[in-house]
Order: C-alpha cells, then structure tokens, then sequence
C-alpha cells in the first residue's frame, strides 16, 4: 500500500491541473485505485442521499469522505464567515441561492472541464463555478376530496388572488420555498415578486417545513400547499398516511411555478485537496452518482447526461419548466423581500 500511496502523492506533486490529477484517482487514463487522503464536505444535501455517494465513492476510489451536515442558507454563511480558513473541500446543496452565496464571495474553484461536460447546460451556471447534480420541481400538492382539475390555479401567481385567501399554504422560513420565490423574482421581476409576497402573507398558512405542509393538506387544514416533488413521492413509498388524500399539480407552461430547483456541487478554492475534491464532484454527477438518484429512495431527479430518474417521476422534459441561469438566483435579496412583507 505504501507503493501506491506514494506514487499517488507524487502525481499531485508534479502536476497542477486538476485532469492529470484526477486521473490518478481512478478517473482519467490510469484507474488504479488510490489509497488518497480524505476530503471534508459540507453537506445541505439529505444525509442519507449523500451518505450513498460518500459510501459508495470511497469504496470505489479508497478516498474517506468526512460529512459535515447543515441546512443550505446556514452552511453557506458559515462558508462566507470562514473564508479561506474553511476546512471544507466540497460544498453539496440542495438548492441554489446558497451556491451562489458561496460564489458570490469568491470561494469557488472552477469546476473541471470533464465532471462539467457530464452535465447539460440547464443544469449548471453559466459561468462554470459549480455544477447541478441534482433537481428538484416546484408543485401545487392538492385535496382532491375538494378542488377539482378546473379550480386549480392555471398559475403559481393567481395565489395572490383574494380568492385563494386561507387556502393554501407554504414553508416560507426553508430554502426549498425561498429558492422558488427566488425564481419568481427572476421571472416576474423585484416589484411583481414583492406585491405575490405581500399577498402571500394575507393568503398563506405557514407550516414549517414541506412535509408539515403536506400533512396539512392531507389533513384538510388547507386546499392546497407549494412544495418540492419529492415529499409526495417520498410518503407514498412508505406508507403514504400523509399524502393519501392529495395529489399534484404541475403548473408547466414556463410557469414560475413550474421552477426546476438545482442542487448544486462546488469545490472550495481553499481546498488543500483539489484532485479528490474535484473527483467526488465528478464521481456524483456521472453514472455512479446518477444511478444512486435512480434507484434510491430520494426521488429527486438525476441531471447527468443521458442519465435516467426514478421510474415514477414525471419525466423532466414533460415539466415545461422555465429557463433560470442559477446564478442568478439570490437568496439575500429574498431574504430581504420576505422579511419586508412579514414572512420572516
């Protein structure tokens, strides 16, 4: 083993791309397996899901991956706060604002060409710092005992309407909520977003968290909630008490709330292990990594290139969904605007 490891920490030594040291992992032309020193990731992706990657990527690539696990606004701060003194390699989202957080202080190495082209342009930044490995899509999870297919609204933003007051409901205090109306104010534009919200507060009941949402509706508290995709399909594969009663609704038609929320991967300029930290990002964007979306029990989408999602999902294609560049989407300004209409 000693072999091994030293022909490894030679290889890091003589090269300064990220191509040539990668391949010493496992993943360019020489796939020798490597005995490598461990990467630490700050992880506001689901525990489980990313215990799966690190599981199984280490085992592949002998590679210890230490999770750090944390909400996406809070270990995004604590990114910001640390600076270049942050022991993290990788930072792993569930959304995007915390990605562009990050970036936006310029803690982001760029992201190695080849983890980059595994994934399509949709579901990455324009400008390359981190990639998307995973999606999730906005929906309206409804009471079929009381609205029917007509009553529902044809759009996220006729929730504002009077009509819809006492309603419905919403997790305004999570990231998942906060990156939709994230994609409002892209759409639709600081001064339309701002007057939704307002409305919001007189409409919406707020619950904490998605899942609490849901059971709501369930519960026939309210008609209708915004959440993610996952939360429905996560209840039914178990036993489905808070879901039986609800179905969704897709708003399509480049609809704000039609919002395809990337989860995101960065590698942290500061890290002192580039070549593992950019090997993990790739390993979870390609086959490996996609496969575990597939066929795991997280049921948020795969976002690799020719990589299938769970059978039971709604195929991305079919979600219309509008076009967002994430690194655009900023969750201080909506934080800013939440907090003034009373959300926060």
């Amino acid at each position: 083993m000693q072999s091994v490891a030293f022909r490894f920490m030679a290889a890091l030594a003589v090269t300064a791309t990220s191509a040539l040291a990668v391949s010493a992992l496992g993943f360019g032309a020489a796939p020798a397996r490597a005995e490598a020193a461990g990467i630490v990731v700050y992880n506001a992706q689901h525990e489980s899901l990313t215990q799966a990657w690190a599981d199984a990527f280490t085992k592949e690539t002998g590679v210890k991956v230490t999770l750090r696990n944390g909400g996406d606004t809070q270990l995004g701060n604590q990114l910001v706060q640390e600076g270049a003194n942050s022991p993290a390699d990788v930072f792993l989202t569930e959304n995007s604002p915390a990605m562009a957080l990050v970036d936006g202080a310029g803690l982001f190495a760029p992201i190695a060409a080849d983890a980059a082209a595994q994934v399509p342009e949709a579901f990455k930044p324009s400008h390359g710092r981190w990639i998307g490995i995973a999606a999730r899509s906005t929906v309206f999870v409804y009471d079929k005992r009381k609205l029917s297919a007509d009553a529902l609204p044809k759009s996220i933003m006729d929730l504002a309407d009077p009509a819809w007051k006492g309603r419905w409901a919403a997790s305004p205090s999570g990231a998942d909520f906060q990156a939709i109306v994230s994609a409002i104010v892209e759409l639709k534009g600081e001064e339309a977003a701002g007057e939704w919200l307002k409305a919001m507060k007189q409409n919406a009941k707020a619950y904490r968290g998605n899942s609490a949402a849901m059971k709501g509706v369930n519960a026939g508290e309210v008609e209708g909630a915004v959440i993610y995709h996952y939360y429905y399909y996560g209840d039914q594969a178990k036993t489905g008490e808070n879901s039986g009663n609800v179905a969704l609704h897709y708003f399509r038609r480049q609809d704000p709330g039609a919002f395809v929320s990337i989860s995101g991967a960065g590698v942290l300029a500061s890290s002192k292990r580039q070549a593992e930290a950019q090997a993990f990002v790739k390993w979870i964007a390609g086959k490996g990594g996609q496969e575990i979306l597939r066929s795991g029990n997280s049921y948020e989408y795969a976002v690799g290139k020719g990589e299938a999602s769970n059978a039971k999902l709604v195929p991305l294609a079919d979600l219309q969904a509008p076009t967002v560049d994430p690194a655009r989407l900023n969750s201080r300004k909506v934080t800013e605007m939440m907090t003034a209409a009373g959300l926060l």
